[in-house]
């Protein structure tokens, strides 16, 4: 493909060229149609041709595209109601900026100086993004050595283990930050009782906490917010992905003394709160709150992993089903790249988590009759695979 020409080799390329999409389907430059269940790393939150995006973005186009943060503007100003009308409890201030890492960047140096004081403890099978500060937050060492020295005072405790998190507390920790559920290691799910618990520790020790939901939160697990599930609000909030259907966005929410905390001039982004963005935004928050996807993604989340269970029963090389909502994994007993080309081949597309487990981050808006395509695409492929290791076996 001639994009390689220009690009290099920093990505994991599959042998697709998407030239559209509608919904939960894409289709590539042969005509050929897929169903999404990759959804752009979970940036296709509410559909591709989300009509309520594109409808704001032509609008707003014909009005301004950049109105930098120094001057106000009605599009920004909207979608900042309509974000904190949503929002966990407390968290009542925003910066706007680009992206989930960007996201992070803020949160860690709100938290700093809020603070004063530098220690960060993140969790082991952590990610949380690839500029420096958001990667030495990042667990996995294969992202990190060749760009060391990172950012210091990091420590990493075990996902799940409260007392780990304890033990990597100390005098000068500035924050707890962790994903209510691990997306990029392979969607692991905070077992019951571990936010509570994290949450009583930082308000015993006097640190913030807080969650990177970047990849599951806004409806992704079948609630506006994965902590919901356990009950739990953090002191700040980083979002990215899917807030804007599709155009590049990232927020992070904070209570108001914590951004209070920073003086003018010490944090800014140009392109952030642009308002095409905001536009975009304001229509996806729309789209998800009053368009019933939330309640979608509860609902075919559910179907989805049952029709998974049942071609566990019958596919032992399917180790375990993991996730909530429509963020689900499959981890499997080898690699699952052939798995990947075999699916691309029956008109699906499908994520990976590391070597072994498949990522499922289909829009919200997936029905169950593409759900049902998939299970068959998966089961067939899953059959030619066994066979083939029984013929090489």
């Amino acid at each position: 493909m001639s994009e390689d020409q220009f690009m290099g080799s920093l990505y994991q390329r599959f042998p697709v060229t998407v030239e559209r999409g509608v919904g939960s389907h894409v289709w590539d430059s042969n005509g050929k149609e897929y169903i999404d269940c990759m959804g752009g790393y979970g940036v296709a939150l509410v559909g591709h041709q989300n009509q309520r995006v594109n409808n704001a973005i032509k609008e707003q186009v014909d009005k301004i595209i950049t109105v930098h943060s120094s001057l106000y503007n009605k599009t920004r100003e909207e979608f900042l109601k309509t974000l904190i009308g949503l929002a966990p409890k407390g968290l009542t201030q925003v910066h706007l900026n680009n992206s989930g890492a960007e996201a992070i960047e803020a949160a860690i140096k709100f938290a700093r100086k809020f603070t004063g004081k530098k220690g960060m403890v993140a969790m082991k099978g952590s990610y949380h993004g690839k500029s420096l500060g958001a990667l030495s937050l990042t667990f996995n060492p294969k992202y990190k050595k060749a760009f060391e020295p990172l950012v210091e005072k990091v420590s990493f405790a075990s996902f799940g283990d409260i007392e780990s998190v304890r033990a990597a507390i100390d005098d000068d920790t500035a924050f707890v930050i962790l994903e209510p559920i691990q997306g990029e290691s392979g969607i692991i799910v905070a077992p019951e009782g571990f936010l509570q618990d994290v949450r009583k520790l930082c308000d015993e020790k006097g640190i913030l906490l807080i969650f990177d939901e970047i990849q599951a939160g806004l409806g992704r697990t079948g609630r506006l917010w994965a902590c919901e599930h356990w009950n739990t609000a953090p002191d700040i909030l980083c979002l990215a992905k899917g807030i804007a259907g599709g155009v590049p966005m990232g927020a992070t929410l904070v209570r108001p003394d914590i951004l209070a905390a920073m003086s003018k001039g010490e944090h800014s982004s140009t392109f952030g709160g642009n308002p095409l963005s905001c536009a975009a935004g304001t229509a996806a928050l729309k789209a998800l709150t009053e368009d019933g996807l939330i309640e979608n993604s509860e609902k075919m989340g559910k179907i989805f992993r049952e029709g998974l269970e049942k071609l566990k029963e019958k596919h032992t090389i399917i180790r375990e089903i993991r996730g909530k909502g429509l963020m689900i994994g499959i981890e499997l007993k080898f690699e699952v790249r052939d798995i990947l080309m075999g699916l691309i081949d029956k008109g699906v597309l499908m994520l990976y988590s590391g070597r072994n487990i498949l990522r499922v981050l289909p829009p919200l808006v997936i029905s169950e009759d593409d759900i049902t395509k998939v299970l068959h695409a998966l089961d067939s492929v899953l059959t030619e695979e066994e066979q083939k290791r029984d013929v090489q076996g």
